[in-house]
């Protein structure tokens, strides 16, 4: 497999995951329509399925574009098929399915929606997260609430650490500035804003990035931080979803 991203809209991340073995390609949800056409059009490629992660308009507006003009099967949440159109197929927690040549599980995540899902391949040691899991920060809460978004946030800290994760957004220069100021003295969390800036500035993409330097480096994996608890002034007895719920907070206050 050979995962392409490009920056599309604002800020979103366009995902096709071309099959080396054939001309075949699959989308991981659909920002912009005609931008992923342009992009399978210069790569000479078929779009043969979207995998939608949730049904925010800003993952979900080029399916009925790409549905048309290329006929691609649509697989999405099954908790969010009134609200994903055009929708083949939808998913469940824990399923697993085969697309082309690739064999995916399905990770529930609710929190930033409550359907929200996750794609894992896990011959690949791959995982597509949508706006749950970004580098050094995650998802908004939107639906769900700070004990749901903690508990979906552990089922991908669970993966295989040399897992990579892509996901929806390049939020990585403003999840480090936050980062940051709740654990600034964490070397792993110094050493990847270093990196973080040096691709924004060559005008590249942060992603992918490692399970296990995200578990070193991100505040939202790290709420049994010693140096995050004495600098949030934790009490003794707030949990981890307490503090994790406090962390997101401060996050969505952070400018």
């Amino acid at each position: 497999m050979i995962v392409e991203q490009f920056l599309c809209r604002s800020d979103n991340i366009a995902l096709l995951l071309h099959d080396k073995a054939s001309k075949d390609s699959i989308a991981v949800d659909a920002p912009d329509g005609p931008a992923l056409l342009t992009a399978l059009q210069k790569a000479g490629r078929r779009l043969a399925a979207v995998l939608v992660t949730h049904h925010h308009h800003d993952h979900t507006e080029g399916l009925a574009l790409l549905k048309r003009a290329t006929g691609a099967k649509i697989f999405g949440p099954a908790l969010e098929a009134a609200q994903i159109s055009p929708l083949d197929t939808g998913l469940q927690n824990e399923q697993k399915f085969t697309c082309g040549a690739f064999s995916f599980e399905v990770i529930a995540t609710p929190g930033h929606t409550l359907g929200e899902i996750c794609y894992y391949l896990p011959q690949q040691k791959l995982v597509f997260t949508g706006d749950c899991l970004f580098s050094l920060g995650c998802g908004r809460i939107f639906e769900g609430d700070a004990a749901m978004m903690y508990h979906s946030l552990q089922k991908l800290a669970a993966l295989p650490p040399q897992t990579q994760i892509y996901c929806g957004h390049e939020y990585s220069a403003a999840n480090a500035r936050f980062a940051l100021t709740i654990e600034p003295h964490n070397p792993a969390l110094q050493q990847r804003a270093a990196e973080i800036r040096a691709l924004r500035a060559a005008g590249k993409i942060t992603l992918p990035a490692t399970l296990s330097r995200e578990l070193a480096a991100n505040p939202f994996l790290r709420c049994d931080s010693a140096e995050i608890r004495t600098n949030l002034a934790c009490a003794a007895d707030e949990t981890d979803v307490q503090l994790f719920a406090r962390l997101r907070q401060l996050k969505d206050r952070f400018r």
